[in-house]
């Protein structure tokens, strides 16, 4: 038995694989395409482990795909391979309509064709689990209820369109094809091994380095945090005992407004990594002009996993958010490796 796991080398789809791994004896073909955010350094405990194979690759090459397919006959394919950051989307889209988009298609192509010619049982168990995001949704005000499944798809950034279109390629296999799909939205990921693009990698990185820790427009914008392995657990439920052709929205019940966040981050900074003199990390806090179309506020409701899954997140955003910094604190090789080449460009571009 095995399952097919593509953007398995990038940050939840990485902590996917090790986590899959600690806990199954299941084998995991890993297809990525180590674009900048793709690392296979994230995956080096895994070094001579025959569990895991893993294929560089793109999801768009339907003859890799299907050559894979037919040698590992998986009984699942995960989908994590997504361009997935907001502000490069807006300097950049094209990329991102490319993968989101055009590869899912090309990806749900070639699962089709492997699906159609199992035999009844092998049909009835195999199942295609995409894993989306909450900015389909689009942005809450102050007061309305957290997004729940049956929420309006309303996406306001070229990145959250490209997945939007790819929740619905999905969706449409079951109803035109017959495919067993599962589709997941989740909140803000935060934990080991993220790219340091992304708020709290960012911060962590910045602050250690005595740069400015750049916050876009007031810093009230809110989001729900979902601590990674949280995310994995919630995912391995899912794909155990989803209903096909269900989504499932996945949330950590932590709404947290950016500055806090990064208060917060300097905080544990100023307890475990103190400055030599004496100054707090939070001097470095720098306000920037907000990025063109910021939604304002992400919110997850997570009932419905809880429901019918009995699936609950295990970390507070206090334990988690301590457990990252810590990570990152003891893992500055890991920083130096990917903190080069494209990551120094965007920042550059993105905050010059």
């Amino acid at each position: 038995m095995s399952i097919l796991v593509t953007g398995g080398a990038g940050f939840i789809g990485s902590n996917f694989v090790l986590d899959w791994l600690a806990r199954s004896d299941e084998t995991v073909i890993n297809l990525d395409l180590l674009t900048y955010a793709g690392n296979l350094q994230n995956l080096e405990s895994l070094e001579g482990d025959n569990r895991h194979v893993f294929v560089r690759g793109d999801i768009g090459d339907q003859t890799l795909v299907a050559k894979l397919l037919e040698e590992h006959k998986p009984r699942a394919v995960l989908n994590f391979a997504a361009e997935s950051h907001v502000d490069r989307s807006i300097l950049g889209p094209g990329e991102f309509i490319q993968t989101n988009i055009v590869g899912t298609f090309n990806l749900l192509e070639s699962v089709r064709a492997y699906w159609s010619n199992l035999g009844a049982n092998e049909k009835d168990a195999f199942r295609f689990l995409h894993v989306s995001t909450d900015e389909v949704y689009g942005t809450l005000e102050p007061n309305d209820p957290a997004f729940t499944e049956d929420h309006r798809y309303a996406p306001n950034s070229p990145y959250s369109a490209s997945k939007a279109a790819s929740d619905h390629l999905v969706r449409s296999y079951l109803h035109t094809y017959g495919l067993p799909v599962l589709t997941t939205n989740c909140s803000n990921n935060y934990g080991p091994y993220h790219f340091p693009e992304k708020l709290i990698p960012l911060v962590i990185h910045n602050a250690l380095a005595g740069k400015p820790l750049p916050i876009y427009g007031d810093g009230q914008q809110v989001r729900d945090w979902l601590y990674v392995t949280d995310h994995c657990s919630a995912i391995r439920r899912v794909l155990e005992s989803g209903e096909c052709g269900e989504t499932y929205n996945v949330g950590g019940w932590n709404e947290k407004a950016n500055l806090e966040v990064v208060h917060t981050l300097c905080a544990i900074l100023d307890e475990l990594k103190p400055k030599a003199d004496g100054a707090s990390y939070s001097e470095q806090i720098t306000y920037v002009k907000d990025r063109p179309g910021h939604d304002r506020r992400y919110a997850i409701d997570a009932r419905k996993l809880e429901r019918e899954l009995g699936w609950t997140p295990s970390e507070t955003f206090e334990s988690g958010i301590r457990k990252t910094v810590e990570w990152y604190l003891a893992n500055q090789d890991w920083v130096a490796n990917v903190t080069s080449g494209h990551y120094r460009e965007w920042v550059e571009a993105q905050y010059s």
